[in-house]
């Protein structure tokens, strides 16, 4: 029994796919189902259940597939204290966050990082909050910047801070001179949202409450858009396709200087979303996730809510 394989049977667990599972650990599937066939024989039992469209788990594969898990983390932690010795801040921190955030602090947070911790480079990758949350567990990450809500997951959580949301119209629109607007407003626009899968599409369409009631109805919003980032609508609402919703730390991003889109706040209750940081209990430099967060206090986010922090609450449970 390897480290490797049971990587194999917790990304087949995920993916529910030998094909996106190998690909996933950048190994052939050939290679990936031999490894798994020969952890089932050394262990005497079946993982996986295997012909369908998509690869369902045993009830033994359930556990195995989570005391792996468990494994892998604590391989990760093992590694960590080895590699750090008696400096938590030597070494990369490895930091996932999510598509509608990183764009926005990415670019503030990564000089400010090298400024105050240079011995601790980030090593960063973007993806969706799920895919982040078992990257995490894994020990495939160390920490990762997401907003709430989230599942219940027995990791870490540090609040980071609260976004409020606004919205983006092209500057020949009809609402360009408004000071602010009423989400039930929405419903009688063309609307461009982020894809499925995409956290920041459910806060909007949650935090919006006539938005998400309008779009499921037969009165429904005019048309929709979707699109794959934030700055990709971004683009398409300056072409005149139609409206969005963003998070006000979108206008930290260079180039709003065209004059091409005109940004209105909602009314009171204004919508937002809480970011925060989440990290595995077990992970044996809090040093270097207090670091972490001080670096991302600092960067000065616009429009913002920077919520409390003590070092103390590092050691509090999620």
């Amino acid at each position: 029994m390897t480290l490797t394989e049971l990587k194999y049977i917790v990304a087949v667990a995920r993916e529910r796919h030998f094909g996106r599972a190998a690909e996933a650990c950048f190994v052939s599937q050939p290679t990936l189902s031999v490894a798994i066939r020969k952890l089932e024989e050394e262990l005497g039992v079946v993982l996986f259940e295997r012909g369908g469209t998509e690869v369902g788990i045993t009830p033994i594969g359930l556990r195995v597939v989570a005391q792996a898990q468990r494994v892998l983390e604590e391989s990760a932690n093992l590694r960590e204290i080895a590699r750090q010795g008696h400096d938590p801040l030597a070494g990369p921190l490895r930091v996932g966050v999510i598509h509608t955030i990183g764009p926005y602090l990415l670019p503030r947070l990564v000089p400010t990082q090298i400024e105050h911790t240079p011995q601790m480079p980030l090593l960063l990758q973007e993806n969706f909050t799920a895919r982040l949350l078992e990257l995490l567990r894994q020990g495939e990450i160390d920490c990762a910047i997401v907003a709430l809500p989230l599942p219940e997951s027995g990791l870490m959580m540090q609040e980071l801070y609260d976004e409020p949301f606004l919205v983006a119209v092209p500057t020949h629109h009809a609402w360009a001179g408004k000071k602010e607007i009423n989400a039930s407003q929405l419903k009688d626009e063309t609307m461009l949202l982020l894809g499925s899968g995409h956290c920041f599409r459910d806060q909007v369409l949650e935090v919006c409450p006539e938005l998400s009631r309008f779009s499921a109805s037969s009165e429904g919003i005019q048309r929709t858009f979707e699109g794959s980032s934030l700055e990709t609508i971004r683009h398409m609402v300056a072409a005149g396709i139609g409206v969005t919703v963003l998070p006000t730390s979108a206008l930290s991003m260079p180039g709003l200087e065209n004059n091409l889109l005109s940004y209105i706040p909602f009314n009171k209750p204004v919508p937002d979303r809480r970011v925060v940081l989440v990290w595995r209990k077990s992970f044996p430099r809090p040093t270097a996730i207090e670091a972490l967060i001080e670096a991302i206090r600092a960067c000065a986010l616009p429009g913002v809510n920077y919520l409390d922090y003590s070092p103390e609450s590092v050691a509090a449970p999620a």
